[in-house]
């Protein structure tokens, strides 16, 4: 399909009500899966994260969600979300601002289920489950948005009777390239993977310079030949002060005017003005796993195993001294505490026995690249 589309289904008492609920639940039972409805629970949310990928962790745990698992210790099998509730902000995606904003109206999603689960029955339960809930919480309908497979949409039409009411291009997300300039210190790899998908189109971005704070770094090369202009603001320690340095630096930001500012392995903490100035504007990549809520000091794993959210500039060495076996990747805004801005995108990656520190990076490179590109996709289409 070149159109992604919103469904809405209508919720009557028949199809979706409490006996619905039921029958769907003991159909989850029946296959062989033990059934539940929960909130996003860190356990699930990483296995979402481990599986799926993409934004809808923190789409569900901000959801109730009906859940199958085997109960013979091989873990969730299939999920469906509803209802999401984002304290008092609601979901930000562009395309909840239509039906989805009336009276009534619930949203139903993400759902999924586990590759090796396809096929077993549990889908169709999952779903009506999900849907018999929003009217058990009052809701007359329901919007299943955002689908873009036509397989997708008679799957829903069939099992729920969803019919398609919103439609809108996928290449509408890609229209308007945002101005963007990159902050960065060190070789430059992210940036290089920013700069190649904004040329091929595969980000809306147009990187109109690179400011970086040391004049020997290799990524000054990798935006000279990209031909993007690439500014030095390297502090002198001894001569400047940290206020003064502070204050040059959101001049250069701010005088290029951008939509959106990359920070790609910048090695500087910055300042209540510039975080007031640009903080919902500028995504950072962080090498760690770190929690949905920001607030919370320690995130959980899709094998149940906890760990200090590793914050700082040493996160993946932090990461190998406790020993876990995971480290992770996490793209987020901008906010005064250090690496605690709002989740965009986050993925947890299992470290093979023994590895060191450059096996660690090597092996977060990629699963870095990607969150960085779901991250930005994931802010394009929140404006």
């Amino acid at each position: 399909m070149n159109e992604m589309v919103n469904l809405l289904v209508d919720l009557d008492e028949r199809r979706f009500g409490a006996d619905a609920l039921a029958g769907a639940l003991r159909g989850i039972e029946a296959a062989g899966y033990a059934a539940e409805v929960i909130p996003g629970y860190r356990k699930f949310t990483a296995w979402i994260d481990d599986v799926f990928g993409g934004t809808w962790s923190s789409e569900a745990h901000a959801s109730r969600n009906v859940v199958a698992f085997r109960d013979d210790g091989r873990g969730y099998s299939g999920f469906a979300s509803f209802d999401p509730v984002f304290g008092d902000e609601p979901l930000r995606f562009r395309w909840l601002r239509g039906l989805a904003s009336e009276p009534g109206v619930g949203i139903f999603g993400p759902f999924g289920v586990a590759p090796e689960y396809r096929g077993s029955g549990i889908g169709p339960h999952l779903l009506v489950a999900a849907l018999a809930g929003l009217r058990k919480r009052g809701y007359a309908r329901a919007l299943i948005p955002a689908v873009g497979e036509e397989k997708l949409v008679e799957y829903y039409t069939l099992h729920s009777g969803a019919r398609v009411v919103e439609t809108f291009e996928k290449a509408s997300f890609r229209e308007h390239r945002y101005r963007t300039v990159v902050l960065a210190s060190g070789n430059g790899t992210h940036f290089q993977a920013a700069l190649d998908a904004s040329l091929e189109g595969r980000l809306p971005l147009d990187i109109v310079a690179m400011i970086c704070n040391r004049t020997d770094a290799p990524v000054r090369a990798r935006a000279q030949a990209g031909g993007v202009r690439d500014d030095v603001l390297a502090r002198d320690r001894a001569g400047e002060s940290r206020a003064a340095y502070d204050a040059r630096v959101l001049r250069a930001v701010t005088g290029e005017e951008p939509e959106l500012v990359l920070l790609l392995g910048w090695m500087h903490l910055f300042d209540d003005a510039f975080v007031r100035a640009f903080g919902d504007r500028a995504i950072n990549i962080h090498p760690a796993y770190l929690p949905l809520d920001q607030t919370e000091a320690m995130v959980m794993f899709p094998d149940g195993s906890d760990a200090p959210a590793f914050r700082g500039a040493r996160a993946i060495q932090d990461a190998l001294a406790h020993g876990g076996g995971w480290a992770g990747a996490t793209s987020h805004t901008l906010s005064l505490e250090a690496d605690s801005g709002r989740v965009l995108v986050r993925k947890p990656l299992r470290l093979p026995d023994g590895a060191d520190l450059a096996t660690a990076i090597e092996l977060l490179r990629p699963v870095e690249q990607k969150v960085v590109a779901g991250g930005i996709m994931r802010w394009v289409y929140e404006q």
